[in-house]
């Protein structure tokens, strides 16, 4: 009776352990998720890309001592590029709007957004990064998904406002 109450006691430590230890926050899940909804591939370019450039130029300096020639480094950040529109239009937003669920109005459909094209692009890209709820349907923050930058949202909203004009 001792060793099977130590068996499914032991059953049940590691059953929390797997539980708990699954359901943690890991450092940088946003950005692995962003990366496999937005990836077309394994991510191997993701992880090798560069994250910022040299550029090394030579001056010369006049000067009476013996150092004739001073290099300057100048390091200029690259900051990754958000995806363009329709690759996030297509990675979620084609959910919605591809067939109007929830009062979504479709991409292409020019009558349908014309109202809110009306509002202007800045209110439409509000209203897709904080979400909308308004008598002809809703909008949910960022599509339903946290991980996307408002610069991707900004890329997504003005590609649907181009393809339904």
């Amino acid at each position: 009776m001792k060793s099977y109450l130590t068996i499914v006691t032991l059953c049940f430590v590691l059953f929390i352990v797997v539980f708990v230890g699954g359901h943690l926050d890991t450092p940088g899940q946003a950005d692995q998720d962003r990366s496999t909804l937005l990836g077309g591939g394994s991510g191997v370019g993701d992880r090798v890309a560069a994250i910022g450039q040299i550029n090394v130029a030579v001056a010369k300096e006049e000067s009476t001592s013996d150092e004739a020639e001073v290099a300057s480094t100048e390091v200029t950040p690259t900051t990754p590029s958000a995806a363009d529109g329709k690759q996030v239009y297509d990675a979620g937003c084609v959910a919605c709007h591809g067939a109007g669920i929830a009062g979504a109005p479709r991409v292409g459909d020019s009558d349908a957004w014309a109202d809110r094209i009306g509002t202007g692009l800045e209110s439409m890209v509000a209203n897709a990064i904080n979400g909308f709820q308004g008598s002809q349907g809703m909008m949910p923050a960022k599509g339903g998904n946290p991980s996307l930058s408002d610069e991707e949202i900004e890329a997504a909203v003005e590609y649907m406002v181009a393809e339904s004009q």
